[in-house]
């Protein structure tokens, strides 16, 4: 599978100080679409590549602060996120949340035309959802929520290599099949190494955000939502975000058969189509 490299890199300099790392792929002048990549993953590792001249989108991928190129944000919340996306001065862009950047884009949803959310973590805090959790993940959801900084520390354990073996291995077939093709496993190798490049704690403070509550009310999002996910993915939430569908006003639900996680780089023309749609609210 191909996965281009960006077209442009830089750094945006946020209203505090810090530096905001970013990678464009398509026109300068295209459709602005934000993208918030997935979990302990840095700017390089876009999607649709070989579709976004054409369909005119410039896609921006963001590393979130600690990460990559960004620099780190002490105590760093989801609101905090959508300032600093807020603060790139675009007029409402259209968002794109992949696996753990699910909530930081819907954290964005205020400022934005439109949200996709592609193989999306779920708010697995969601007390609805506790029954339903395996075991182990259960309880890195209470450690989250009753010593935040004990929860913190252990997800800082993580390296690119471990979360690799978290991620790939177990996956199904349809998904290993994009994974470890040679040119992708080289581009989400470099992206979790190019992540890690200042040490976990940005991966740390990101999986502690996605792990806990949500702090905003998926009830009062006004704009369209669509959630992507794959009928083969058993990994992202717990009733492939049929629940989250539910909770989001007027949210598209879609289940593509023949897909797992890796749904953004199979079936990123579709989603990006629908995201560049008009489609009002109903």
């Amino acid at each position: 599978m191909r996965v281009p490299e960006p077209a442009r890199t830089g750094r945006t300099r946020l209203p505090d100080g810090r530096w905001l790392g970013w990678a464009e792929w398509g026109p300068r002048d295209g459709t602005p679409v934000v993208f918030c990549p997935g979990a302990g993953t840095g700017r390089s590792l876009g999607f649709g590549g070989d579709v976004v001249d054409r369909l005119g989108v410039r896609l921006i991928s963001l590393d979130r602060p600690g990460l990559g190129a960004s620099d780190p944000a002490p105590g760093r919340t989801l609101g905090s996120w959508a300032a600093d996306v807020a603060a790139l001065g675009l007029t409402r862009p259209r968002i794109v949340g992949f696996s753990q950047g699910a909530p930081f884009a819907l954290a964005c949803a205020p400022i934005a035309a439109r949200v996709a959310i592609v193989s999306g973590a779920d708010e697995v805090a969601w007390p609805a959802f506790g029954p339903a959790l395996p075991a182990p993940l259960r309880d890195l959801v209470h450690l989250a929520a009753t010593d935040p900084e004990a929860a913190e520390r252990s997800f800082a354990a993580i390296t690119p290599d471990v979360l690799w073996d978290m991620i790939v291995p177990g996956a199904p077939a349809v998904d290993r099949a994009v994974y470890e093709s040679p040119e992708f496993a080289r581009a989400y190798r470099g992206a979790m190494a190019e992540a890690f490049g200042q040490g976990p704690g940005g991966y740390a403070r990101d999986t502690l955000l996605a792990m806990s509550r949500w702090p905003y009310d998926l009830g009062a999002i006004k704009v369209p939502v669509d959630l992507w996910y794959g009928e083969q993915d058993t990994t992202h939430s717990p009733d492939q975000g049929r629940t989250l569908a539910g909770r989001i006003p007027g949210a598209r639900h879609h289940l593509v058969h023949d897909a797992g996680g890796s749904l953004l780089w199979t079936h990123a023309e579709p989603i990006l189509r629908t995201l560049l749609s008009a489609l009002d609210m109903p």
